[in-house]
């Protein structure tokens, strides 16, 4: 799939105007100053005043500006040209600071010249790359001595399943891409859109073994049994930010979370 990256990049550029339109992302709510981060990723970042933060695959960069409302210095990276672009125009309307570069992940190293405390990414990242070695190397390139990495993510076993939850779709680990076309979006299932999107499943042992192979140490690993996000199908909600699948209970795990460190004296 030599041409991944422009499939994707077209992909979400298509899917731009239904998110910011969307109730899942609630542009009013937002703007008036409510944040966008959730309680799990907001735990693992801690105190973010004065640290500067590199956000890879930050969307439109609703959770990049909440973390520059948190007094963070913000970088935030994005494949999609028309998500960068709306990051921009909202950082200016906010009158906040962020910085925004679209490029893909693969490229910052072509398009950041600085090193950051913490190095940050959630929700539907690492699915649209084929290789987590490559993506390892650059979440370890950025972070400065005693930086740290903090990821939260939808959980290798969901990505197995069919959209509705009733059977097993897709390999648990990384085989062939898996090509589909668009139909809808998490954030607006009836959007009416048009392209072809590419993405790769990644088990947790090729997650976390891609970031030891690049000396990063592990300092907390944590699954959860519920999604912060109602972007699935079948779900029933818990209370707030807690949806699960309402046939599986809490019978499958719906999220991870990683924090890793860099040594002081690397």
């Amino acid at each position: 799939m030599k041409n991944y990256l422009d499939l994707n990049r077209q992909s979400w550029n298509a899917r731009l105007a239904s998110h910011v339109a969307s109730d899942f992302y609630n542009m009013e709510a937002f703007m008036a100053g409510e944040n966008s981060l959730r309680k799990i990723e907001l735990a693992l970042l801690g105190e973010v005043t004065n640290k500067k933060i590199l956000h890879l695959q930050c969307h439109f960069g609703q959770d990049s500006l909440s973390l520059a409302r948190m007094g963070a210095k913000v970088t935030g990276v994005d494949l999609s040209d028309a998500a960068i672009a709306k990051a921009k125009e909202i950082n200016d309307q906010l009158g906040l600071d962020a910085t925004f570069i679209n490029c893909d992940v693969y490229s910052a190293k072509d398009h950041i010249d600085e090193k950051f405390d913490i190095v940050f990414t959630s929700y539907g990242t690492i699915g649209w790359l084929p290789n987590l070695d490559q993506w390892a190397d650059i979440v370890s390139y950025f972070l400065k001595p005693g930086g740290h990495f903090v990821m939260a993510d939808f959980h290798p076993v969901v990505w197995m399943m069919d959209d509705d939850f009733t059977e097993i779709k897709y390999r648990y680990s990384k085989s062939e891409a898996i090509v589909e076309q668009l139909n809808g979006t998490y954030a607006d299932t009836e959007a009416k859109l048009e392209g072809t999107e590419v993405s790769w499943n990644h088990g947790m042992a090729e997650i976390i073994t891609a970031l030891l192979k690049q000396g990063l140490q592990l300092k907390d690993f944590q699954e959860y049994d519920y999604s912060p996000y109602n972007c699935f199908n079948k779900t029933v909600k818990l209370e707030e930010d807690k949806y699960r699948i309402e046939h599986l209970d809490d019978k499958i795990p719906m999220v991870y979370s990683l924090v890793f460190s860099v040594a002081v004296d690397r």
